[in-house]
């Protein structure tokens, strides 16, 4: 045997070990996540992540390969967070809620935790009609938004296992909660409206609170349409004085329940 095909057994060998070795770490991801849920144990752990990040890099201490290491770990630590989302959610997560109640802060921490991919509705229509929310209820008026917004919700039904970020007038039409239920479990965000102005304060994409931005007005278009966002909800988080992650792990506790 020359040196060359040597070092390519020695290769072979290592690739084996790798493949071996992600094998088990994968299965070892399921045991853990079913433990936990079976004990009633936080699934989201972040300080379990960075712990063993920062035990890597003890390790890798001047290594010259040290980048490449950690790019791989960082995309194994991807695909684990991938498969404990599958075990949790077989569905869609569809937020849902007024403008301001957290929508689009827990749908980046779902992503996050569980490297979810995350519709978020209005960045969507926007980008795809090239121009704000705004300049659309403007241009086109708020019917055609509407529409868009329902073809969008049909469109993800194809998708499974993501997060989808809704706009805040999306559970007020019939035909949107009916698509949203198709294939996701829809889960409502409220706060109260004195959060809601402190949130939205500093946002001037929000064509109904534009000019409006006060607790009254808040106060009184959330009870117009409260009604019609608990009929659709599935699910129903408090968000105010709760940290993203313990939101997550309140949603992941109804997951367990369905």
């Amino acid at each position: 045997m020359n040196k060359l095909d040597y070092l390519r057994e020695n290769l072979e060998m290592c690739d084996e070990i790798i493949l071996d070795a992600l094998t088990m770490r994968y299965r070892m991801i399921e045991d853990i996540t079913a433990y936990k849920r079976k004990k009633d144990l936080p699934i989201v752990q972040p300080e379990e992540e960075e712990k063993k990040r920062r035990l890597l890099l003890s390790r890798m201490t001047d290594h010259r390969h040290t980048d490449n290491v950690m790019d791989v770990f960082d995309s194994i630590i991807l695909n684990s967070k991938k498969i404990q989302s599958q075990q949790i959610f077989d569905y869609n997560i569809v937020l849902i809620g007024f403008m301001g109640s957290g929508k689009s802060t827990i749908s980046r921490a779902l992503s996050k935790v569980f490297a979810m991919d995350v519709i978020e509705m209005d960045q969507v229509i926007a980008d795809r009609e090239g121009m704000s929310i705004s300049e659309i209820f403007e241009v086109h008026g708020e019917e055609y938004f509407r529409n868009l917004e329902t073809e969008l919700l049909r469109e993800m039904q194809n998708r499974k296992g993501v997060v989808i970020s809704c706009g805040g007038g999306v559970p007020m039409r019939d035909e949107n909660v009916v698509e949203m239920k198709k294939n996701g479990k829809v889960i409502l965000l409220t706060a109260a409206p004195e959060t809601i102005l402190e949130r939205v304060r500093n946002n001037h994409d929000r064509p109904l609170l534009e000019n409006n931005k006060n607790v009254d007005f808040i106060s009184e278009l959330m009870e117009k349409r409260r009604s019609k966002y608990e009929a659709a909800a599935d699910i129903i988080i408090q968000t105010d004085g709760k940290s993203e992650f313990e939101i997550c792990e309140e949603i992941i506790s109804h997951a367990k329940k369905q």
